[in-house]
């Protein structure tokens, strides 16, 4: 898919800069004339705008990210990446950094599937995303699905550092292969901080080469769909959602963190199905 990486007006009221492409994409070659990757980066800051919207003083990207606002209503802004080109391929590096200031509301999505695929080079892709909300701001993480396609390898790489008073709604998916086909290689680790205080800290691996167990009974038991939500709100520190299994064949659950979050971890057979029960968990939690 090409994009234009031109100037772009912003779609709502605002003195929020055009869309700015930053150069400096990095695509070079390893032995025998292989690809070495791409390295691509996406920033955005949003910021309350002083007449109850939210201004973005930063939205930039390079290589194979492209960053566009969208039209939203009241207070929130919302943003989606765009793929420039395929991948992430083997050796790529894809980083994404947004922030919220204080009581800004921001919401980034995607408007396509990310598909991860093998390239030329031997080494892994990466793909890192480091998201920052302070008090009184929301931002709301909901891309859509993370694909990993047989050959592949990706390492994803996710840490959230929250404010005492931080709202925060994100949303992960992925897909192990596309229909008929073994997955790649997947690695996702997820952080959080919440206060300066760690507030959950997973990693799962899947796919060939990934520790023995994980298409087993007590992690995948054979789906191909997983994700996970985790809402963050003051209000839960005054009463908090008790944890449950969420439908009747117990592939999606809600559980309580220490602190004022949740988490919902599912299951399924396809990617369909999976964004059911996170919508369905989310309509629950807001």
């Amino acid at each position: 898919m090409s994009v234009r990486t031109g100037a772009v007006r912003p779609a709502v009221r605002g003195a929020e800069p055009a869309v700015r492409p930053v150069p400096g994409r990095e695509q070079g070659s390893g032995p025998g004339g292989s690809r070495a990757g791409v390295r691509s980066t996406a920033r955005v800051t949003a910021r309350a705008d002083g007449r109850g919207g939210t201004a973005l003083p930063v939205l930039e990207s390079e290589g194979s990210l492209a960053l566009r606002r969208v039209r939203a209503a009241g207070a929130e802004a919302r943003v989606v990446l765009v793929g420039a080109m395929s991948g992430p391929l083997g050796g790529d590096h894809i980083t994404v950094e947004a922030h919220a200031d204080h009581s800004a509301h921001l919401r980034l999505g995607s408007v396509a599937a990310t598909l991860a695929l093998p390239g030329q080079a031997t080494e892994e892709a990466r793909y890192d995303v480091r998201l920052t909300v302070a008090d009184g701001a929301r931002l709301d993480w909901l891309p859509e699905q993370l694909i990993s396609a047989a050959d592949s390898d990706l390492r994803v790489t996710t840490r959230v550092d929250l404010a005492p008073e931080a709202h925060l709604v994100f949303r992960e998916e992925q897909v192990l292969g596309r229909v008929g086909e073994r997955p790649g290689r997947l690695t996702s680790r997820l952080t959080l901080h919440h206060a300066g205080r760690p507030l959950l800290d997973q990693e799962l691996a899947c796919g060939p080469g990934a520790p023995g167990g994980w298409d087993g009974p007590a992690v995948l038991a054979g789906h191909r769909a997983l994700g996970q939500l985790v809402v963050v709100r003051p209000e839960f520190a005054r009463e908090q959602p008790s944890a449950t299994v969420l439908d009747a064949d117990g592939t999606a659950v809600l559980s309580p963190l220490p602190g004022p979050a949740v988490l919902v971890t599912a299951v399924a057979t396809d990617a369909l199905r999976l964004r059911r029960t996170l919508d369905a968990a989310l309509g629950r939690l807001l």
